[in-house]
């Protein structure tokens, strides 16, 4: 049995750590483009599916095996797909729905295979169950089992979701502002920029919006797990439901470190008073409201020497997602944003001023265009389909 986490571009090392962190080891996991496999086994795929969705804080969706071969033709793709053990992965009255994919394989047709398998599908729980009619019972008020295929260079394999709702939807960001970063990118932007909480350096957001950013990095740093406020749809499924969630939930709870702080590493500011409320009831549902402070304020008066007042750090991270062209306004009010950005936390050199490194995600290199400064670092990403570039500035200026 495996279990498959599909990501963003950009994200599967991030899954594979992930995985890592609760205790899998690297031989067990297998990465590819846009997806993470983790080996597991008969006796404990169950509970390893329940953690995995638990845990993984850059995953989008976690999958388990139906089964896979290689076909070329329409003929093979249907008799291999009616020969997969359906009747143990589809409850008895419940609907299903079919979707998938397919990329540099002779069969590229998606909705057609998409049909195919339903009847191919059809055919087999039919055979399994000694139906002579035309068709299975499918009632959606009983469950929907969700299957996907891949088709990948003519292989193809069948899988069940068994996360229901993305996993970018954590459960505690039920208030939305305009435009929100997706959790599993902010994380893993306070993962790229490589922050080291309850050192000496604090993290902060001037364009917090919702303040997925800061409530993310704060819940890494507790260890609280992003699966802990949501709900799951394999708990719906007979053969797998609710004892492991139950499980899982109770290791998360008993892994929380919450312990009262004397300083506060976890800040965020935005000029739009609704967006900080926002932020403070979000970070009140992720159970963070505790280790966060938000306030409203222009960014351009959180310069470094103002964070250094307000953190009372010497070194402050400052990573955000500011509103960009064809988001929230044009793209030349974009790019004066940017530069103004880059007038405040980096110096005439493009080095960073005293005590800050600067994260800035945008679309594509418009960053690094529009201020002229090439980042010391960047990393393509996907904010979902939009294509955007992490832009890391951690080089000390000499002035």
């Amino acid at each position: 049995m495996n279990i498959i986490c599909t990501t963003l571009f950009g994200l599967e090392t991030f899954t594979k750590e992930d995985l890592a962190s609760i205790g899998y080891t690297p031989d067990l996991i297998h990465v590819a483009d846009g997806t993470v496999t983790l080996e597991t086994t008969p006796d404990n795929w169950k509970i390893d599916l329940a953690r995995v969705n638990m845990w993984v804080r850059h995953a989008e969706r976690v999958f388990f095996d139906v089964g896979e071969f290689d076909a070329d033709a329409f003929e093979a793709f249907f008799d291999n797909t009616r020969a997969l053990p359906w009747n143990d992965f589809i409850p008895e009255g419940f609907a299903f729905i079919v979707n998938g994919y397919s990329r540099k394989s002779k069969l590229y047709g998606v909705p057609a295979l998409q049909s195919l398998s339903k009847k191919a599908i059809v055919d087999s729980l039919k055979a399994s169950r000694g139906i002579t009619s035309d068709t299975v019972e499918e009632d959606s008020d009983k469950g929907t089992v969700r299957i996907t295929f891949g088709i990948v260079s003519d292989h193809v394999r069948f899988m069940i979701d068994s996360s229901g709702d993305g996993l970018h939807k954590r459960g505690y960001r039920p208030l939305t502002h305009e435009a929100p970063i997706r959790e599993t990118l902010a994380s893993a932007m306070v993962s790229i920029a490589h922050y080291k909480p309850f050192g000496n350096e604090s993290l902060y957001d001037p364009f917090c919006g919702s303040g997925t950013i800061v409530i993310e990095a704060a819940m890494k740093a507790l260890n609280i797990a992003p699966g802990k406020n949501r709900r799951f749809a394999y708990t719906s499924l007979p053969y797998i439901g609710g004892q492991p969630l139950r499980i899982a939930l109770t290791e998360a709870r008993d892994l929380e470190d919450l312990s009262p702080l004397d300083d506060c590493y976890f800040r965020g500011s935005d000029i739009d008073p609704s967006a900080v409320r926002s932020a403070a009831a979000n970070a009140k549902a992720a159970g963070v409201d505790g280790f966060v402070r938000f306030n409203v304020s222009d960014f351009a008066q959180i310069t470094p020497e103002k964070i250094h007042d307000i953190t009372g750090f010497d070194r402050n991270l400052i990573i955000t997602n500011p509103p960009y062209g064809g988001r929230l306004m044009t793209p030349e009010e974009a790019d004066r944003i940017y530069r103004k950005i880059a007038s405040v936390y980096l110096d005439r050199d493009g080095k960073c001023k005293k005590g800050i490194r600067l994260s800035v995600i945008s679309p594509d290199d418009t960053f690094e265009r529009a201020t002229g400064f090439k980042a010391d670092k960047r990393y393509k990403l996907y904010n979902g389909n939009i294509k955007c570039q992490l832009n890391n500035y951690f080089k000390l200026g000499k002035r």
